[in-house]
């Protein structure tokens, strides 16, 4: 057997070793034997082809038979890889068992191959992702429980804004990876379906068998039989490329954070540190998020390839010319893309390093200011909002221009002081008593995430 040169260096790095050998060369020509396999159980089920077929046939279906490079070469000439492999088959066949060789491959057509083998190395990758998903919930959740009550600046347009929690934070990560597990379950039975329907879906080479057939064919496969065949009905797959562009995004996204917050000036929570971890080829000091980079690299490449997918949809008649072919590596692709950023994801979360006391002392970069809103909100019940509002904007003006602390600032403001007592503002200035309703939003993302799991 003999592989065909590959780009394999940046593979550890961006894909799943077990995604990668789903769709590796073998585990695509696996996948379209196994097919060739059951339908020859199928057919001899139904008696329309004799049952000392079916072990010959079997036996030849096992990629390791097949020599990669030389289907490689037949497929340029082609137009697709069932071709060449069905006249390997055969060839394979033929050399124990020539009877045999006379029933490959009976009533389907190239596109039944290529399609179900894809949707049976799709059942597998969808295995992967969810399992990851679980695990990296379960993670997030831990996480979530364990600093749920820590407090750190909330940003918006990259500036400090009002307290949050870091348990809050990652209770947002957590809720979108819940999401995408509900998806996927509720498109796997839209996608794990069998393609067969001959040369123009309309299994006439078959007869009066064509149905009995199928339905067998789907219970080998332990697939789904559709309402009809799908040739030119790309939705199931481009479904299913949407929502793992969701998961993308969503793991993008914490990657975005993590990365933001491990940069020098915040310094409030890293990734797992390693040997070799996130260097520098000419800077020692550095610690670079290398992690949140595949996250990020692949939430920005997967949207490309689905545009390739939703572009591909408005296939032709029975059988496409071109829009069919742009999606044989698309899809494969966006797999092993959102594969690699779920395995750094679950390497990020579960190793998260924490500086609760950088938090705190980035919470007081703006001395008090990012608290303001919770003395204005008390204050406002007192003198009226538009009063509150423009004597607590004054002070924060003050505040600034003076280089002082809001609470020394609000002090020394007779109405402020005639209406809050130093207790009281001593109070309103803590970030730990202004977080509202973080550890409500933590728990209801820690108990969907289980309701799911269970």
């Amino acid at each position: 057997m003999n592989q065909r040169p590959g780009n394999q260096l940046f593979d550890a790095y961006f894909t799943a070793r077990d995604m990668r050998e789903v769709f590796c060369d073998q585990g695509r020509v696996q996948a379209m034997l196994d097919f060739e396999a059951a339908l020859a159980r199928a057919e001899a089920r139904v008696g329309l082809i004799p049952q000392t077929a079916v072990a010959s046939i079997e036996a030849a279906c096992r990629a390791e038979h097949y020599d990669f490079a030389a289907l490689g070469e037949a497929i340029a000439t082609a137009g697709n890889s069932a071709i060449p492999l069905v006249k390997a088959l055969g060839k394979q066949i033929a050399k124990s068992d020539a009877e045999a060789e006379r029933y490959v491959h009976l009533g389907a057509t190239s596109q039944d191959v290529m399609d179900t083998g894809l949707v049976l190395q799709l059942r597998r990758a969808l295995e992967l992702i969810e399992a990851d998903l679980m695990q990296l919930g379960e993670t997030l959740a831990t996480q979530a429980w364990r600093y749920v009550a820590t407090p750190l600046a909330g940003r918006t347009w990259l500036q400090h804004a009002t307290p949050v929690t870091l348990g809050m934070k990652i209770a947002g990560w957590l809720g979108a990876v819940t999401r995408s597990r509900q998806r996927l379950l509720e498109l796997k039975p839209r996608l794990l379906v069998l393609q067969f329907g001959g040369a123009s879906g309309t299994l006439a080479a078959l007869g009066e068998q064509a149905m009995p057939i199928a339905e067998a064919l789907a219970v080998e496969l332990q697939l789904t039989l559709p309402d009809q065949p799908w040739h030119t009905q790309r939705d199931r797959l481009v479904e299913f490329g949407a929502v793992l562009g969701l998961i993308a995004g969503s793991l993008g996204k914490l990657g975005r954070d993590i990365s933001l917050l491990m940069q020098t000036e915040a310094g409030e929570v890293f990734e797992p540190s390693a040997p070799g971890k996130g260097g520098s080829s000419t800077m020692p000091h550095k610690r670079n998020p290398v992690g949140a980079a595949v996250l990020i690299g692949a939430a920005t490449r997967v949207p490309g390839l689905l545009s390739t997918l939703f572009s591909a949809m408005p296939q032709e008649h029975e059988r496409s010319l071109g829009l069919w072919h742009a999606e044989w590596e698309t899809l494969p692709e966006i797999c092993c893309l959102v594969s690699g950023s779920l395995q750094q994801a679950l390497l990020v979360a579960d190793g998260l390093e924490v500086d609760a006391d950088r938090m705190t002392h980035n919470l007081d970069l703006t001395q008090g200011l990012v608290l303001a809103e919770a003395v204005s909100i008390v204050l406002a019940q007192r003198v009226g909002r538009d009063t509150a509002h423009d004597l607590l904007e004054q002070c924060c003006k003050r505040a600034v221009a003076e280089q002082r602390h809001l609470r020394a600032v609000l002090g020394d403001e007779p109405q402020v002081t005639a209406e809050l007592s130093d207790a009281e503002l001593d109070r309103l200035l803590d970030p730990a008593h202004y977080l509202g309703q973080a550890h409500t939003w933590v728990e209801r993302a820690v108990a969907e995430h289980f309701a799911l799991t269970s």
